[in-house]
């Protein structure tokens, strides 16, 4: 993607303007838009649910049917209930909480946070694994491997819809792009991109290989511990390249750090002490265990 963008730029001989990608932000139905944005997350969710179903076949699932079922409902709930709570909280809580409660709901126009649907899917698979009385650890390594689909899709539809771009870029990135709705008109990176790259792309198959090609699932917390700080070492890099959000830049400005920054580095020493963790503990076992009943 960012060669093509590069090719794109060094042929007009300047910065790319995202208007002339021609990219939309949905499909208009007449009476409706669907937004892009709304099916990233939709696809993340159906497409984590399917490889779920895939990963409680092989040997030594901790849950049946049954129970991922009940997941995809709940974390589903989760995901949008927790990524919009968050988002008003740790980013815009007079706008949202105090002066404009009703935009809360208004999720097409976007604001998710991470760290906040994170928040509600530990919460879901909680309650999974209360009411089912199956291991909420290993349960959560399942879960963390089918995440990243939906970060993936995510940061794509974020290019898509032309917002939260990047800081200003130097002459030297001949992908820099001026995005319509920057009041600057700078040419900026795609850090959009840069975060489906390495949130999504990258944890997709590196979660992946984990999972199918080695014996990471058979060491409880190692997969969710890799995801952890995995997604947050990503996202710590590519908030460097990122324009952090209008009410937060003096907050960046007098901290060092982004506030997404802030909130990965107790992502990262999480992921570390549950990789530590599984991997200095003995593994569960070589051999197949038999999958939960239904």
């Amino acid at each position: 993607m960012l060669s093509l963008l590069a090719e794109t730029s060094q042929l007009s001989g300047q910065a790319i303007h995202f208007e002339d990608l021609g990219l939309r932000r949905g499909i208009d139905l007449g009476f409706f838009e669907l937004r892009f944005y709304s099916l990233a997350y939709l696809a993340g969710i159906v497409l984590g649910y399917w490889h779920l179903t895939k990963m409680i076949k092989a040997p030594g699932s901790p849950m049946a049917q049954r129970h991922a079922d009940d997941l995809f409902f709940y974390c589903t709930i989760g995901i949008i209930l927790g990524g919009r709570l968050g988002y008003a909280l740790f980013y815009s809580p007079d706008f949202y909480l105090l002066t404009h409660p009703l935009e809360f709901l208004k999720l097409w126009e976007g604001g998710m946070s991470f760290h906040g649907g994170v928040m509600g899917v530990l919460v879901a698979i909680a309650w999974v694994c209360h009411q089912g009385k199956i291991s909420f650890l290993r349960t959560a390594d399942y879960i963390a491997t089918c995440v990243p689909f939906g970060m993936l899709f995510g940061r794509l539809a974020n290019f898509v819809n032309g917002e939260l771009w990047g800081r200003a870029a130097g002459p030297d990135v001949p992908w820099a792009m001026i995005f319509p709705e920057d009041p600057t008109q700078l040419a900026r990176h795609p850090s959009q991109l840069y975060q489906a790259g390495l949130e999504g792309a990258l944890m997709v198959l590196v979660m992946l290989l984990l999972f199918w090609k080695t014996k990471a699932r058979w060491r409880p917390g190692l997969l969710v511990g890799v995801f952890t700080a995995g997604i947050g070492m990503a996202r710590f890099v590519t908030e460097f390249f990122r324009e952090p959000d209008a009410q937060l830049q003096e907050f960046a400005r007098s901290t060092g750090l982004s506030m997404g920054q802030w909130l990965t580095i107790p992502l990262i020493l999480v992921g570390l002490f549950f990789v530590i963790r599984a991997l200095t503990r003995p593994p569960i076992g070589s051999q197949p265990a038999q999958p939960a009943t239904a």
